[in-house]
């Protein structure tokens, strides 16, 4: 398993009328803790795509539990518990600074040959250190 946590500041921009973070604004969190997920294993998305290799969403699930306000400090737990294959699931957990559970969701994305437009297996060097932290 793989469990990364990321901190994020509410801004106003991101509140709807009610004073609440609107709900779409979530995925943008999510995909904050899934980037810093990914760099924490060595990669970016952007050295993904320089090796031909893109991950587009297919699938994205959120349960809300409780609003996050303007300035809340939210911390995003990221955690991938299953190995990739063609997809790669990351599951997520938002808290307020207060350590209550905002919401629970999920995400999966799906490995995409640049060029053939097709999916793939990930690459073996991605595996390689993918590896590495998944069995620390």
């Amino acid at each position: 398993m793989i469990k990364i946590e990321t901190m994020l500041r509410v801004r106003y921009a991101e509140t709807d009328q009610m004073g609440f973070v609107y709900y779409g604004n979530y995925a943008q969190y999510y995909e904050v803790g899934r980037v810093e997920a990914m760099r924490s294993l060595g990669f970016s998305y952007k050295e993904m795509e320089e090796n031909g290799i893109l991950m587009p969403v297919i699938n994205l699930n959120i349960n809300y539990k409780k609003p996050a306000l303007y300035d809340d400090e939210i911390r995003i737990v990221t955690t991938v518990s299953k190995l990739p294959s063609v997809r790669i699931t990351f599951d997520y957990e938002c808290y307020n600074q207060k350590n209550e559970l905002l919401n629970t969701g999920s995400v999966t994305l799906v490995f995409i040959d640049k060029i053939k437009n097709k999916p793939i297996t990930p690459p073996d060097w991605f595996m390689k250190g993918f590896l590495e932290k998944f069995e620390s």
